[in-house]
């Protein structure tokens, strides 16, 4: 009788091992396919269209949904919502502003992409140096890239700024402006619109892109690859409760595969400088 029950008692024992072992496997194989939603806009959505479905994404267990939105601050507020995983769109200094300006709503950087270069572009004038006294130049309505484009235009030799000049910096900071240049203030989405209607205007490449131009051949001035720009480098960015997750860690590799890379190097002419750096580098 004794021998039944211990008999008994071990069949049990190992039924209730199975089924844990196979309730683990499951959850694993779950964690393992969980959908990642990834927020983009412009070429980057295309970018990221294409991770999804290559062969790099599938042998690192990663299922991707891309979400188009266009407006940049309603990207950053849905990511620090939760109601977008990451976002793969902005600059370094964009993202820091954003943190700047909602103390309620944070993000964490997880790595780096790349540098795409900001252009001066103009339809009247083909040297910086052509443009004349009182020119009006139209500059990005939204802070992070308002700073962005005064300093490009420090880096053209056309204005000075001012010492503590910062990533919410804007014209109030321009401490010389020898030609007397007008600042007019528009939505970056729009700049290759009103190209026609100002003397100078500038575009970040992805706008240029969508609007035909390449910041290598079509600017009359553009930013450089080097330590004075690396705050112009791009991010992935998640909410700060997310900033430790391994899995939303491994888009980062992902981005920085050979194939992929040579996929963005040929669809996009190149203007997209793939930078893989520690996010120490940026600050």
């Amino acid at each position: 009788m004794r021998k039944s029950v211990w008999w008994v008692l071990g069949i049990i024992v190992v039924l209730v091992a199975v089924v844990v072992g196979i309730h683990q496997i499951s959850h694993s194989a779950k964690a393992k396919t969980e959908t990642i939603t990834v927020g983009s806009m412009g070429s980057d959505y295309d970018i990221w269209k294409h991770i999804a479905k290559s062969k790099d994404a599938k042998e690192a267990g990663l299922k991707i949904k891309v979400q188009q939105v266009t407006d940049g601050v309603q990207l950053n507020n849905g990511t620090a919502q939760g109601n977008i995983d990451v976002n793969a769109f902005q600059s370094y200094s964009y993202y820091e502003a954003y943190n700047k300006q909602h103390q309620k709503q944070q993000l964490s950087a997880l790595g780096t992409t790349y540098l795409e270069p900001m252009g001066i572009y103009s339809k009247k004038y083909e040297k910086v140096s052509q443009i004349p006294d009182g020119a009006t130049i139209a500059i990005a309505n939204n802070p992070a890239n308002t700073a962005r484009d005064l300093l490009l235009l420090q880096s053209a030799g056309l204005i000075t700024l001012k010492a503590n000049f910062s990533s919410l910096g804007n014209v109030s900071d321009i401490k010389s402006n020898p030609k007397n240049l007008k600042f007019k203030e528009i939505d970056d989405t729009t700049g290759p619109r009103v190209l026609k209607d100002v003397d100078a205007v500038l575009i970040s490449n992805t706008v240029a892109l969508e609007g035909h131009l390449h910041v290598l051949s079509d600017s009359i001035f553009h930013e450089k690859a080097d330590q004075s720009t690396r705050a112009n480098i791009n991010i992935l960015a998640t909410a700060k409760k997310h900033a430790s997750n391994k899995q939303y860690k491994k888009l980062v590799k992902l981005y920085h595969k050979k194939d992929i890379q040579r996929y963005i190097k040929d669809k996009y002419y190149g203007t997209k400088i793939e930078v893989q750096k520690p996010i120490s580098y940026l600050k």
